[in-house]
């Protein structure tokens, strides 16, 4: 499942449920906007290295591309740590 697919799927399951209380509603709330929010800058971080690899094709240099590259991949694993949590609560799993 996508990303996206998730987030909708996770945003949907939660209005189904009747049986949580509203602070816990807005909690999830929350974290899904943020996961939004954490995809969007994911997704801008996509372009900025499709750029840089676009300089790298054309023989220029990306200086510190190493360091970005792994803030990159460190973002990717929290944002999906941070979507599995939501998943096993939505799922009825402790988190």
């Amino acid at each position: 499942m996508s990303v996206a697919g998730f987030l909708a799927y996770a945003g949907l399951a939660m209005a189904r449920d009747q049986s949580r209380t509203a602070a816990a509603i807005a909690t999830e709330r929350d974290v899904l906007t943020e996961l939004f929010a954490m995809r969007r800058q994911l997704g801008w971080a996509g372009s900025n290295l499709n750029q840089a690899t676009k300089i790298l094709n054309s023989g220029g240099d990306v200086p510190r591309l190493a360091h970005v590259l792994a803030d990159v991949h460190r973002a990717a694993d929290a944002v999906r740590t941070a979507a599995d949590k939501v998943a096993n609560r939505q799922a009825g799993e402790a988190p």
